[in-house]
Parts: C-alpha cells; sequence; structure tokens
C-alpha cells in the first residue's frame, strides 16, 4: 500500500520530533564532559558518517555532480546560517541546567519564521497567527523572566542564545523550503553536516584544546549523532517535501513535553510550575500560528479555484 504524501509528511515529521526531542537530552549529558569545540568535532564528524553513507547508499551521493554553481551559493549561505544557528543552540544547552527550557523557549522560533516570511516573502498575518505570536511571546517571558529590574538581570542567562540561534534558524528554515526539492534532503543534511564539522574542526585546532573523551561523552555523541546531525535533520527535510513549513510546526511544538519527560528520567530535574506553564502557552501559540497559516492557505486556494 503505498503512503500518500502528506501522509508521508507527517511520518518524517514526528520521527524528526522524537529525534530532535533526545537530542535536547544527549547533547547535555556530553556538554557536561567536554568543552563546546570537542563536543562539536565528535558529534559532527559522527554526523558526517552517517549521513555520508545514506546518500551513498541511497544514490544520492552522485547528484552533486550536477548541482550548478547557483546552488553551490545556496549551500554556502545555509551552511554559514547554520554554523551560526547551531553554535547558539548547544550554547544554550550547555548554558541551562535543564533542557527542556531551551525546549519551551525554542518555539520562540515559529515567531521568526513568521515575521521573516512577512519581511522576506510578503506573507500576509490573521487573527489566530497574530494571537499565537502574542502567546508565544508570553509564554517565553514567563519561562525566562527572573525579576531583575534591569535589562541584563531580568531574564535568565542563555535566553539571548535561544533568540539569536531562532533568527538563524529562521532565515535557514524559509531557505530550504525554496530549495528542498531542488536540492534534496540528502544533499541539504550532508551539506550541513560538512560545513559544521570544518567549523568544529577549525575551532579546535585555534583553540588548542584536548582531543580526549571521557566513555560517558563519547556514547552520548554516539547515539546523539545518530539522532541529531542524520535522523533529525535528514527527516525534517523529507518532512519539509510534504508538508508546509506550518504543519511541521505543530508537531514540533510538542518537543518540549517529550524533552521534560525525557530530561527528568535521564538527569532527574524538572523545570519550576511557571515554567512548566509558560511552555505549554509557548505550544498553544505555534499551534495557533500553524492553524492560522493553513487557514489562509485554504482561503487564498478558494479565492483562486
Amino acid at each position: 500500500m503505498k503512503l500518500q504524501d502528506t501522509t508521508k509528511g507527517y511520518l518524517f515529521a514526528f520521527i524528526a520530533v522524537f529525534a530532535t526531542s533526545n537530542v535536547y537530552i544527549f547533547s547535555k549529558a556530553a556538554l557536561g564532559e567536554v568543552s563546546l569545540a570537542v563536543f562539536g568535532f565528535y558529534w559532527f564528524l559522527f554526523g558526517l558518517i552517517w549521513n555520508s553513507i545514506f546518500a551513498a547508499k541511497t544514490g544520492k551521493l552522485k547528484l552533486i555532480k550536477n548541482l550548478k554553481n547557483r546552488d553551490f551559493i545556496i549551500l554556502l549561505i545555509l551552511g554559514l546560517l547554520e554554523i551560526s544557528g547551531t553554535t547558539f543552540f548547544f550554547l544554550s544547552i550547555s548554558t541551562f541546567s535543564n533542557p527542556a527550557i531551551v525546549s519551551f523557549l525554542g518555539n520562540i522560533n515559529p515567531v521568526i519564521v513568521t515575521v521573516l516570511g512577512f519581511i522576506i516573502l510578503r506573507e500576509r498575518y490573521n487573527k489566530p497567527e497574530i494571537f499565537g505570536i502574542f502567546l508565544i511571546i508570553v509564554g517565553a517571558f514567563i519561562i525566562s523572566y527572573q525579576g531583575g529590574t534591569t535589562l541584563s538581570s531580568m531574564f535568565v542567562e542563555g535566553a539571548e542564545y535561544i533568540l539569536y540561534s531562532s533568527f538563524f534558524y529562521g532565515i535557514s528554515a524559509i531557505i530550504t523550503k525554496k530549495n528542498v526539492k531542488k536540492l534534496g534532503p540528502s544533499i541539504l543534511a550532508l551539506s550541513r553536516n560538512v560545513f559544521l564539522f570544518i567549523f568544529s574542526f577549525s575551532v579546535l585546532m585555534i583553540q588548542g584544546l584536548n582531543w580526549g573523551l571521557t566513555w560517558f561523552a563519547l556514547w552520548n555523541i554516539f547515539i546523539g549523532s545518530i539522532l541529531g546531525p542524520f535522523l533529525t535533520i535528514t527527516a525534517g527535510y523529507q518532512a519539509y517535501k510534504y508538508l508546509e513549513v506550518s504543519r511541521v510546526s505543530i508537531l514540533g511544538s510538542t518537543k518540549g513535553i517529550i524533552v521534560l519527560i525525557g530530561a527528568y528520567v535521564y538527569f532527574g530535574k524538572f523545570p519550576e510550575i511557571y515554567q512548566v506553564a509558560g511552555g505549554v502557552i509557548s505550544i498553544v501559540g505555534v499551534i495557533l500560528i500553524s492553524v492560522g497559516k493553513i487557514l489562509l492557505k485554504k482561503k487564498s486556494y478558494k479565492v483562486n479555484a
């Protein structure tokens, strides 16, 4: 029985959500043992191996020779954006004691994508989207506010990393969506890992850090690299082939719940109740933005029909 494209999209999106949820857990465990540069070197080295094997086995590796200069420019731009977004992402993971908080705050990403979509693609807003943006901002404020009176002391340390990461990831998501069918998920995932591995290796050499790993760090990096640089990215790009970004966002917003459970099981840590409440509010906001985009697209389809 052949699956419909929409069913394939939801299946890949679910795989991506499950995989990325566990990335928060395993990367946090590894970053507790090694520096960010050493972590990145091994994380993306393994990721590059898995993606290369997958691309070779599926025959996608030979498609590189068909790429044009414009395609390489797009891959370069995406690579630089991913280096920036990923660096800030793992900085936030390293800074926060509980990865579930990072996951909840990461729901600010659809706001960034929506705003960038309005600026770059001239997309329109509707009421559910506007209210969803409002809820996400409120949720993020609740999670990160710590009672200070000045801007520097008002929010928890590391919240700015998530904002920077979401900004770069937002631009990357828009460019990826416009080019994923032409370049293909395997080439995009492989290119991403190449750029991130080269960057991590360069930082490691410049800083002259010790390359050594504990067995605990190696185990978490090994498992996390399968889930993150390989499975999350490949499945996520596949989902973009069959679904709108808004529909993928609906499933993506639920990762905070999975990370919450995983963090409690793996680390024995649970966020404060107000942070969980803020996370739930942000999830509702993401769903409203996503539903709003779907309704807008259906309305536009009826008008043009």
